[in-house]
C-alpha cells in the first residue's frame, strides 16, 4: 500500500507597519526634528517602555500553614503604628513647609504638631493661616515632647520642632497647566522631569521652579519621587506654589505640549549649542534626566533641540537640581528685554 504524503505546510501570511510621513505642524510652524526616530516593531516600543512580559497569573492560593499577611508572628511586640508616616507622608515638617501648607487654601490639615518650647510659634501660624482663609482648619496646636514628637516622622528628620498633618493635594492635569500659559510678555516655562527618583532632588527643582517663575513641574508615574515630607522640606514651600504634574506617559506629555506650542529642549551635557546660544521662543519645555540615567530615549527623541550648560571640561555634569536651577536662571535671563 502506498504511504501518503503529508499535507503540505501552508504560507505564514506577512505583515507590515505603514509608515507615515509628513511634515510636523504645531502652531503653522515649520519644524526640523533633532532627532528623528526609526521606524520599530511593536515589540521594540514594548521593550523600551519596561512592560512586563506576558505569562500566567498567581492563582492567589497560599501554601498550607502560611501565615494571613498582615497578622503578626505569634510572641512578636505590638507595632507603633504612628513611627512612621502612611504611604505618600501624610505629615510636611519644617517651618517654611508648614508655613506654606498653612497660608495655602487648597491644602486640608488636621493637626500642628510641636516640640516644647515652639507653641508660641505654632499658634501664631495657625492663626494667622484662619484668618487668611476665614476660620476652618484642623485642631489646635498639640505639643509634644521630643519623643512623641520624634514617633511621628521619619528617622533622621530635620523638622525644626514643627509639623503638620495634612490631606494629599488635589492631582493636577496637564491641560489646566496649558489653559493657564496664556500669552503674555514673559516666557512659560515648564520643567519636565524624566524618572527624578530622589526626593530631595525634586523638592529643590521645585523650588528654582518657585523662584524662576516656572508654569509647573511634570513628572513620570513610573519611577519617580515620591511626594511626602522629605520632598516638601526640600521645597521650602514651593510644593504649595508650583503645580506638581504626573503624566502616565511623558512622551505622549511632550506631543501634547508641542501641540501647545512648545518647544522642547533637552540638557545633555555632550550636546553641540550651549543653551544661551538657542532662540528657544516664548514657550519653552526643560527637559532634565533622571540621576544616573539621564533622559530615555524615547523622552530624548521628542525634543526638538539638545543643549548643555556652560560647565568645564573636566567637570561637565551637575546635580539635576543643580542643573535645572542654572537652566532656568538662563531662560529667565534670556527672556528679560533689559
Amino acid at each position: 500500500m502506498k504511504a501518503m504524503r503529508p499535507p503540505r505546510p501552508t504560507r505564514a501570511a506577512r505583515f507590515g507597519r505603514a509608515v507615515r510621513s509628513g511634515p510636523d505642524a504645531r502652531s503653522g510652524r515649520n519644524r526640523t526634528a533633532l532627532n528623528p526616530a526609526p521606524v520599530r516593531s511593536r515589540s521594540t516600543d514594548q521593550l523600551s517602555t519596561g512592560q512586563r512580559p506576558t505569562g500566567q497569573r498567581p492563582t492567589g492560593q497560599r501554601p498550607t500553614g502560611q501565615r494571613p499577611t498582615g497578622q503578626p508572628e505569634p510572641g512578636a511586640p505590638a507595632r507603633r503604628r504612628e513611627r512612621a508616616p502612611q504611604a505618600g507622608g501624610r505629615w510636611i515638617y519644617g517651618r517654611h513647609a508648614v508655613a506654606a501648607a498653612l497660608a495655602n487654601p487648597e491644602r486640608r490639615w488636621r493637626c500642628l504638631a510641636a516640640v516644647a518650647g515652639h507653641e508660641d510659634q505654632a499658634r501664631a501660624l495657625v492663626a494667622g493661616a484662619r484668618a487668611a482663609r476665614g476660620g476652618g482648619g484642623g485642631e489646635a496646636v498639640r505639643v509634644l515632647d521630643r519623643e512623641a514628637f520624634a514617633a511621628l516622622l521619619p528617622e533622621g528628620a530635620v523638622h525644626q520642632g514643627l509639623a503638620l498633618e495634612v490631606e494629599p493635594l488635589a492631582g493636577r492635569d496637564l491641560d489646566e497647566v496649558l489653559r493657564r500659559a496664556v500669552p503674555s510678555a514673559s516666557r512659560s516655562v515648564i520643567v519636565i522631569l524624566d524618572r527624578v527618583s530622589d526626593p530631595h532632588n525634586l523638592g529643590a527643582v521645585l523650588r528654582s521652579a518657585a523662584g524662576f517663575g516656572a508654569l509647573a513641574v511634570v513628572t513620570g508615574g513610573h519611577g519617580g519621587a515620591p511626594v511626602g515630607g522629605a520632598l516638601a522640606k526640600s521645597a521650602s514651600g514651593a510644593l504649595e506654589r508650583v503645580p506638581l504634574v504626573t503624566v502616565v506617559n511623558l512622551a505622549r506629555a511632550l506631543e501634547r505640549l508641542k501641540a501647545a506650542g512648545f518647544w522642547i529642549c533637552g540638557l545633555d551635557e555632550t550636546a553641540a549649542q550651549p543653551l544661551a546660544a538657542l532662540d528657544l521662543g516664548r514657550r519653552v519645555a526643560l527637559v532634565l534626566g533622571g540621576e544616573g540615567g539621564g533622559m530615555r530615549r524615547l523622552v530624548r527623541e521628542r525634543c526638538d533641540f539638545l543643549a548643555r550648560l556652560p560647565t568645564r571640561p573636566e567637570q561637565p555634569s551637575l546635580n539635576v537640581s543643580n542643573a535645572a536651577a542654572v537652566a532656568l536662571y538662563e531662560l529667565a535671563r534670556g527672556a528679560d528685554p533689559g
